[in-house]
């Protein structure tokens, strides 16, 4: 077992036990009862009802065609038509280049936590990242972020509580080229209530990412609680007005038995998964593996 499996099996541990272990280890036959006992299992998972339905059928019609005899068998044909629909086609540019990687979110789904994490993985595969603290908004936040920035070992470049977040995306440009850093990484204020400021103030560090590092490919990555359910795919409708979001980081996976809800955000909101949180220690945050993910689910 690697240790990436590991680490999705234990995350996914509430979910898994909590709804489809005694479904899919029972000896009795694939009939009616186990499809509709699934289902249910499925959409508190927060899989998603439309979701659900449509995999449901995607495997009645596999258990024909293959002759699917066990629950067990059913099990890894729903996890692998799951693990195919959650891949991404996309590449992520900070993987494999010098990149900026925007954090956006509401506050208290775990944003400022997640960009320190999200800067440990990349320092300990080698990268050079940096972190901007850009969310002046929130109180203590870049103290917080000061901390996690310790804790991984990284620089960090932040300004006093109320300080204008563009300013400190410009003196975090002017450092990330200074001392040779390939990854940027800026946390910024999760004010949703108020959108026009929000929108206003994304737009403005867009275009001073974009004059300050023109070559330089930026990722914006969503904030994601698992353990708000549905209103995370609320959240990515409601954010996707404002900002181009090219992929999802949900945290705190560990803590729900809604661990389903990665494919409902993949599949209902078109955005992929790229990392999530599986614990609460530095460690515990890693990239989204979809096979991974699908095997530990179920």
């Amino acid at each position: 077992m690697s240790g990436k499996f590991a680490s999705f099996l234990k995350g996914l541990t509430k979910t898994r036990n909590n709804l489809f272990s005694s479904l899919f280890s029972s000896e009795d036959a694939i009939n009616e009862e186990f499809y509709e006992e699934l289902e249910e299992s499925m959409i508190l998972a927060d899989v998603g009802v439309q979701t659900t339905q449509n995999l449901l059928k995607e495997l009645r019609d596999l258990v024909k065609v293959e002759k699917i005899r066990t629950r067990d068998d059913a099990r890894i044909a729903l996890a692998g038509r799951v693990s195919d629909m959650l891949k991404s086609d996309s590449a992520f540019t900070p993987d494999s280049s010098p990149a900026v990687i925007l954090v956006v979110g509401v506050n208290g789904v775990g944003k400022t936590t997640s960009v320190g994490k999200l800067a440990y993985l990349y320092k300990n595969e080698g990268r050079r990242p940096m972190i901007a603290a850009a969310d002046t908004f929130r109180a203590a936040a870049s103290e917080q972020l000061q901390i996690w920035a310790e804790r991984a070992d990284v620089p960090i470049v932040k300004h006093g509580e109320g300080a204008d977040p563009g300013a400190v995306v410009y003196d975090a440009i002017s450092a990330y080229l200074a001392r040779k850093m390939d990854l940027l990484i800026v946390d910024t204020a999760g004010r949703l209530h108020n959108k026009t400021n929000l929108m206003n103030e994304l737009a403005k560090i867009q275009r001073i990412i974009a004059r300050g590092l023109p070559d330089v490919p930026c990722e914006i990555l969503l904030t994601l609680d698992a353990t708000t359910g549905q209103n995370a795919v609320s959240q990515v409708m409601a954010f996707s007005e404002i900002i181009k979001v090219s992929g999802l980081i949900i945290t705190k996976l560990d803590g729900t038995a809604k661990g389903g809800i990665a494919v409902s955000l993949s599949n209902d909101a078109r955005v992929p998964v790229r990392f999530v949180g599986l614990g609460e220690g530095i460690e515990d945050f890693q990239r989204f593996e979809a096979e991974d993910y699908a095997k530990a689910l179920f």
